[in-house]
């Protein structure tokens, strides 16, 4: 699968983790940064992690930062975006299944690598359940539209 990911100084260390174990799996990883320690704005590596996912370059989108607060507001005002913030597992499943959520932030300062591996293979692996939930995700997108109007 094609994956962006990008993060600020507070997830980069997660980011570097989650980056390698996506390419030990055989993912195809485009890291839009950062690419240090440095202090640095969120925003700044949200946006064009989300912008490669809305135009089509990569199947989904990873961001991090210190609590993946900020970065996945940043990623969701991406037009097509649906970022989900997650903290453990289950959270990830149901994102997949009854949001179609297609971008992943994470806490660097939440989770450790172990749980951030495990979330990261659920939300991939998981699958849209579509149904009754294509009719609220289309209501999410229908308000998107509108606001962008």
């Amino acid at each position: 699968m094609k994956i962006s990911i990008g993060s600020d100084h507070g997830g980069y260390a997660l980011k570097e983790h989650v980056k390698s174990y996506l390419i030990a799996q055989g993912h195809e990883v485009t890291d839009v940064g950062t690419h240090s320690l440095d202090s640095c704005d969120y925003p700044d590596f949200g946006y064009p992690a989300a912008k490669m996912l809305a135009r089509g370059e990569v199947e989904r989108a990873i961001v991090i930062c210190t609590t993946g607060i900020g970065i996945s507001m940043a990623a969701n005002k991406v037009h097509g975006v649906r970022c989900a913030l997650c903290n453990e597992p289950y959270s990830a499943e149901m994102t997949r299944r009854h949001n179609d959520a297609n971008c992943l932030a994470m806490g660097g300062a939440m989770i450790g690598p172990m749980m951030a591996e495990r979330i990261v293979d659920v939300f991939l692996n998981t699958a849209f359940e579509g149904g009754r939930h294509s009719r609220r995700v289309g209501k999410i997108m229908a308000v998107e539209q509108k606001e962008q109007g």
